[in-house]
C-alpha cells in the first residue's frame, strides 16, 4: 500500500438518471435560478481516507465490490488529487449534497478490512453537476438551486436532514468530510470556489 491519503470515486449511471432529469425540468420551468441551467447531472461521490493502494490496484478493488458501484450498470473514475480533473465540463458548477450524520459508509469499510487487511473511512454523498448557459454567474445560480427554501428557491439540499457544499472548477480533497465539519459549525450550505 502506497502513502496516498485521500481519493474519490464518482459514480454514475450508464443510463439516464431519472431523478437528474427531473430535477433540470423542475429547476428550468419553476425556479428563477433554473431558467439559465443547461444541464444537470447526478452522481455519487465516494471518499476513502486511509493507506490506499496505487491507482490500478485501487480501481481494481472498488471494481470488485457492490459496496462501491456496480459495473454492470454505473462507471466510476477515481480521482487522487485535488489537481486532477472531476467528471464535470469546464465551467459548471457541483454541488455536494450529505445525509447529516450518515455520510460514512461502515459495510464499504468492513468489506476494505477484510479484503486488505488495511483499515479506512468511507464517506458518499450525491454531487450534482450544474451547467448554466454561457455568460451565466454559475456558482451564483448554482448556490441559488443548492438549498430548498421555498417553492421558488432550492431544489437539491433539503435543510433539515442534508448539508451542502458548492465548487467551482477546483474540488476539495477530501471534500465530504470539510462539508461536514462545516455543518457541525453551522452552516448548512458552503461554498468552495476555485
Amino acid at each position: 500500500m502506497s502513502a496516498v491519503r485521500h481519493a474519490q470515486a464518482w459514480v454514475e449511471l450508464n443510463t439516464s438518471d431519472p431523478e437528474a432529469v427531473s430535477a433540470l425540468r423542475v429547476a428550468r420551468v419553476h425556479l428563477p435560478a433554473g431558467r439559465r441551467l443547461t444541464a444537470l447531472r447526478r452522481l455519487r461521490l465516494i471518499e476513502l481516507s486511509g493507506r490506499l493502494p496505487e491507482r490500478a490496484a485501487l480501481e481494481e478493488l472498488l471494481h470488485r465490490s457492490t459496496q462501491f458501484y456496480n459495473p454492470h450498470k454505473e462507471r466510476c473514475s477515481v480521482r487522487l488529487s485535488a489537481a486532477e480533473a472531476v467528471p464535470a465540463p469546464d465551467g459548471a458548477a457541483v454541488v455536494l449534497v450529505c445525509e447529516r450524520g450518515s455520510e460514512r459508509r461502515p459495510a464499504a469499510e468492513r468489506w476494505w478490512l477484510h479484503e486488505t487487511g488495511e483499515a479506512l473511512e468511507v464517506r458518499e454523498g450525491a454531487a450534482w453537476v450544474l451547467s448554466f448557459e454561457p455568460g451565466a454567474h454559475a456558482i451564483e445560480l448554482a448556490t441559488e438551486l443548492t438549498m430548498l427554501r421555498d417553492r421558488r428557491h432550492g431544489l437539491l439540499c433539503n435543510p433539515h436532514s442534508q448539508d451542502a457544499r458548492v465548487a467551482m472548477t477546483v474540488v476539495p480533497l477530501p471534500w465530504i468530510e470539510d462539508a461536514a465539519c462545516s455543518a457541525r459549525e453551522g452552516s448548512h450550505v458552503g461554498l468552495d470556489a476555485g
